[in-house]
């Protein structure tokens, strides 16, 4: 039993010297790797949605792995563009396309990873480089991601025109607001103009336009708004819009601007 037992420390001893050689046991550097991954949505092609993931390259370098899913065959281009989906924008930097294989991968230098997550731009991919190339898929990235926090206005029909539904406003992860209205009764082929007014639907002559909002879609009821600030220039931030004092009217057209055909409280007098 006393061998047995000075067997043990003996090798106890040695574990820990070999532990405490130069290299030994856990490297500092070997952390695991920065990661984040956005979702690419469909677009004008029905089915098609993809991922891009930002990995850290190092601490001036990240690469950009795109990955498609359902895309047709071909060289499909993509690119990191500034601003939203909703407003549309510039490319500040040309990614590889992706082949058949469904995957392209891009190392970016002009910004480091802990930028890039918190970049105020957003990635589209091409179905080809014409000039009226069909989007595959695109999605946000890095502040501009919409989180979980949201809130829903409803939108009442106005007279016999039959139009309702719902303004959305979400959060971006920089504080932004995503406004998204969702109409039924549009008819297709028509565009109605959207606007946030002050004060509320019951303000005898109406109250005046604070934000423009991008024109609904009478194909599909939709129009999707990115804010930063108001048609004035001031800043607004999502948690300003919940105790805002104002209202969403839409018209019935462009032409015929007073024509509300429908409209809801938002803010402060939606509670």
């Amino acid at each position: 039993m006393k061998k047995a037992r000075n067997l043990k420390v003996a090798l106890s001893l040695v574990i820990a010297a070999i532990l405490l050689l130069p290299g030994s046991g856990c490297d500092k550097d070997d952390t695991p790797e920065k990661e984040t991954i956005y979702n690419l949505n469909a677009q004008d092609v029905l089915g098609v949605t993809g991922t891009a993931t930002f990995t850290e390259t190092s601490k001036t370098s990240t690469t950009i792995t795109l990955k498609l899913f359902n895309a047709p065959t071909g060289t499909h281009p993509a690119a990191l563009y500034m601003n939203t989906v909703a407003e549309g924008g510039t490319i500040v930097a040309e990614l590889n396309p992706i082949d058949d294989s469904g995957i392209s991968s891009t190392r970016i230098n002009m910004l480091t990873y802990n930028q890039l997550i918190e970049y105020d731009g957003f990635i589209r991919i091409l179905k080809d480089n014409s000039e009226s190339s069909e989007i595959l898929a695109q999605g946000d990235i890095g502040g501009n991601v919409i989180t979980d926090t949201n809130v829903i206005y409803t939108l009442n029909a106005i007279d016999n025109f039959g139009v309702s539904g719902t303004a959305l406003f979400e959060k971006r992860k920089n504080e932004n607001t995503l406004v998204t209205i969702n109409l039924e009764g549009t008819i297709a082929g028509e565009f109605y103009p959207a606007t946030i007014n002050l004060s509320s639907v019951t303000t005898i002559g109406g109250g005046p336009v604070t934000k423009t909002l991008n024109l609904v879609d009478g194909n599909t009821g939709k129009s999707y708004t990115t804010i930063r600030k108001l048609d004035g220039g001031m800043d607004i931030t999502y948690a300003n819009w919940l105790v805002y004092n104002g209202y969403i009217n839409i018209y019935q057209s462009a032409v015929e601007f007073e024509n509300i055909i429908s409209q809801g409280d938002i803010g402060s007098n939606a509670n």
